[in-house]
């Protein structure tokens, strides 16, 4: 019965999505974003069932995404493809680029039409006041405030390259992409790099230093895909190719600068403006993201609460009564707690790639400990007399583990799994940084655009699915503990 009950809740929270799908990811910037999520549309309007993963942590996650096949395809750049993917800088003409990637099995879909490779951004009043208008003069401007993106801070075609060719003398702090905007409006920053299509240049009215040395290559947009992409499904890709250039998608960039406007409401207009969907299929409201993102925090974290409590209680029960295991196995799931839970998302990667299975997987090893130490503690707390009277009863240790320890030490374990539950809902919201969604894709998404509202959209609704939880935990503890019983918790 137990095992039923237990594989019915895990079938809840399975998705009812055909085996198929095509995996879109993104990188965790605006554009990408807009990209990604018109590619998705597009697709769904001819019909195909689509997964996002967006707002992965840079080239290097995403690409390694790519090729463990954890998604099919993701916006990519050729500038980006030839330094760091490829490390062929040489590669100049788009034919040698794909000949390139066709030997790793890999291909670049028709360029979108745009060009967005990187600049130097620097204030007007900075500009004027220091009379900058190419990098080089970057040389002559004295010690300034240099604050970068992390990627392009440590990438070989980045800050250490451009010091090398422009022979800066500059230190440099790494600093979030849509944070740098802010801080050189607040007057925080002298310089930074941007990308050319920013719609925040507009806004921000800031200036691109001439490259006068030509050291950024060209960046193309496309979808970078495997050869083994289905033919029809990179055909509907291709109709977005040519359909944008560096105007229209610096104007894209800059309509999801309005708190107001969602990054899939952009996607869906630009493709609305093409005549490449209807507007019965544009993108889904605020009430159909919520529920999907809800629906999928809570598999996430339904999952691993109910591998864990397996567990977690299982190991309990047979090492509580042996000291030295009871410690070691505390120890173990104690040690787990002082590894960050971003870090240990990003070291299980290598193992099983981005997405579901790598968050759950860290959800179950941070649910362990409260499951385990509370029942390991509970059971060992009991008097000595209950025991033996069901020795007295000719009680064997199952019977004796199942008719009274168990019962005694519910509510120390209810207690146990309560925390458990309410810990794994708020760190589920991290998982989006590899690509598993749930709530913490609007949370990533507003980081990546500086929009508190969208970031409100994924952090109150995980803070009403704690409270209800903890609201249902006490309804299931009403139900499985005697009323005598529920004062016995510490």
């Amino acid at each position: 019965m137990k095992r039923t009950m237990l594989l019915a809740a895990l079938l809840f929270f399975a998705d009812n999505a055909s085996a198929d799908p095509v995996v879109i990811g993104s990188k965790n910037f605006a554009e990408n974003y807009i990209l990604a999520e018109a590619g998705a549309q597009l697709l769904e309007s001819r019909g195909y069932e689509v997964q996002r993963r967006f707002g992965l942590n840079g080239t290097k996650i995403v690409f390694e995404a790519l090729n463990n096949r954890t998604i099919d395809l993701y916006p990519e750049y050729t500038g980006t493809v030839t330094e760091v993917i490829l490390e062929q800088p040489e590669l100049k003409q788009f034919d040698e680029i794909q000949a390139a990637l066709a030997r790793h099995e890999l291909r670049l879909l028709a360029p979108l039409g745009f060009n967005n490779s990187y600049a130097i951004a620097v204030t007007a009043g900075f500009a004027q006041q220091l009379d900058l208008q190419n990098i080089s003069d970057l040389g002559r401007a004295g010690r300034v405030r240099v604050g970068l993106p992390h990627e392009f801070l440590n990438r070989s075609d980045g800050w250490a390259g451009l010091k090398e060719r422009y022979d800066i003398d500059q230190p440099a702090t790494g600093i979030e992409h849509s944070l740098a905007y802010e801080a050189m409006a607040s007057g925080k920053l002298d310089v930074t790099a941007v990308y050319t299509t920013d719609g925040e240049i507009l806004r921000s009215q800031l200036v691109l230093l001439h490259d006068d040395l030509g050291y950024f290559p060209q960046y193309r947009a496309a979808f970078l895909t495997h050869t083994d992409l289905p033919a029809d499904v990179a055909a509907i890709l291709e109709l977005m190719s040519g359909r944008i250039d560096d105007r229209r998608m610096q104007q894209l960039n800059l309509q999801v600068l309005d708190p107001e406007v969602s990054f899939a409401d952009v996607a869906a207009g630009f493709l609305l403006d093409e005549g490449l969907i209807e507007s019965s299929q544009a993108a889904p409201g605020l009430a159909s993201r919520l529920w999907r993102n809800t629906r999928q925090h809570l598999k996430l974290t339904g999952i691993a609460l109910a591998l864990a409590i397996v567990t977690g209680i299982g190991i309990a029960v047979l090492v509580h009564a042996h000291k030295r295991a009871a410690n070691v196995f505390l120890y173990f799931t104690g040690l787990l707690q002082t590894v960050p839970s971003i870090a240990l998302l990003a070291l299980l990667i290598p193992w099983f790639g981005i997405g579901q299975t790598p968050a759950i997987i860290a959800l179950f090893l941070y649910s362990l400990l409260p499951i385990a130490r509370s029942t390991i503690t509970a059971i060992l707390a009991i008097p000595p007399g209950y025991r033996q009277v069901a020795v007295a009863m000719a009680m064997t240790r199952r019977q004796q583990m199942h008719y009274v320890l168990l019962p005694l030490a519910m509510p120390h374990v209810i207690a146990g799994v309560r925390t458990a539950a309410v810990i794994s809902i708020g760190t589920a919201t991290l998982a989006a940084f590899i690509g598993a969604g749930g709530l913490g894709d609007p949370i990533v998404t507003g980081l990546a655009l500086n929009d508190s509202a969208m970031i409100l959209q994924g952090a109150i609704p995980a803070a009403v699915l704690a409270i209800l939880t903890e609201m249902a935990f006490g309804v299931l503890e009403r139900c499985l503990v005697a009323p005598h019983m529920r004062g016995r918790k510490n």
